[in-house]
């Protein structure tokens, strides 16, 4: 086996594995790769990696494995087959999932004898040297620790503690906000483009506004930690707002599904404080408070 501070493992040469193997290379880390395409590997080999014929040989040639998987069955899918191999090492799960199914992963591999760290890559697409790039990591602090310089080539890191579902909670947090802004962003220049206009103009603009974000972020943030609040003229405005937004898309022929679904929450908000008297915000509405609190 290599020097452990100075070696890895990477299961998964999909586009995130292959970036996370090409930091390790230029950092000056021994990789040793696997994939289940083996193909994938070649290119990556010619860099400087070693490649393992099984996933048994790949997790015998390191301490610490590194996974960048489409999603924790397939950890089962190729770990299984090697279960016996796994006493004494260190798994680092970087695959995407739900926090409960890194919950099962992490006692699924300390079953099998070894440790376990769960990992979120919040990146640029697969540009993990990207600036606005890091890895959320949860897990036992002491083992990471133990192995956060190895780890370190990989992007920034932020530990958030021992919970192995948290860099998923997270993760899964910031997903959850920008999956809507990329099918918001689509509406959006379609409608541009279907109005007649060129995109590359708007562009700026809509760079210039994202700067009011963290603003808002902030502002609404208070208001939810103090349980959500809301008032009748705002959640009015908002509704009102998604109307004008659906009339201009839909007047050239442009989707607006998105927005139909952000307005039908404004209006329950608006129907749910009629009927309470008081003012209902769409946090109460997601499930944040409970019913009866």
């Amino acid at each position: 086996m290599s020097d452990p501070r100075r070696s890895v493992t990477v299961i998964g040469l999909g586009p995130m594995g292959r970036a996370m193997v090409k930091a390790f290379l230029k950092a000056g880390v021994e990789v040793t790769v696997w994939n289940r395409s083996p193909g994938k590997a070649d290119d990556l080999v010619e860099l400087g990696a070693a490649r393992a014929a099984t996933v048994a040989e790949a997790l015998d040639a390191n301490e610490v494995a590194v996974l960048s998987l489409t999603h924790y069955a397939a950890m089962y899918d190729v770990l299984g087959s090697a279960a016996n191999h796994l006493r004494g090492k260190v798994i680092a799960n970087l695959s995407s999932d739900s926090p409960e199914k890194a919950r099962q992963g992490a006692a699924w591999v300390r079953e099998h004898g070894a440790e376990f760290l769960s990992g979120g890559v919040m990146s640029a697409g697969d540009n993990i040297e990207h600036p606005a790039s890091y890895i959320f990591y949860s897990g036992p602090r002491a083992l990471f620790d133990a192995h956060a310089e190895l780890l370190r080539p990989l992007s920034p890191q932020e530990y958030l503690g021992t919970d192995d579902g948290l860099a998923q909670v997270f993760y899964q947090g910031l997903l959850t906000i920008f999956h809507p802004w990329l099918l918001a962003f689509d509406q959006a220049t379609a409608m541009i483009a279907r109005s007649g206009h060129d995109i590359a103009q708007f562009v700026p603009f809509a760079v210039r506004s994202n700067a009011a974000f963290p603003y808002f972020m902030e502002e609404i943030s208070r208001r939810n930690q103090d349980g959500g609040r809301a008032d009748e003229a705002s959640l009015k405005m908002m509704d009102a707002g998604a109307q004008h937004i659906i009339d201009a898309s839909e007047e050239v022929g442009v989707n607006a599904v998105l927005s139909h679904t952000a307005q039908a929450f404004w209006r329950k908000a608006i129907a749910a404080t009629a009927a309470a008297g008081t003012a209902v915000s769409t946090y109460e509405l997601m499930g944040a408070v409970p019913e009866n609190a």
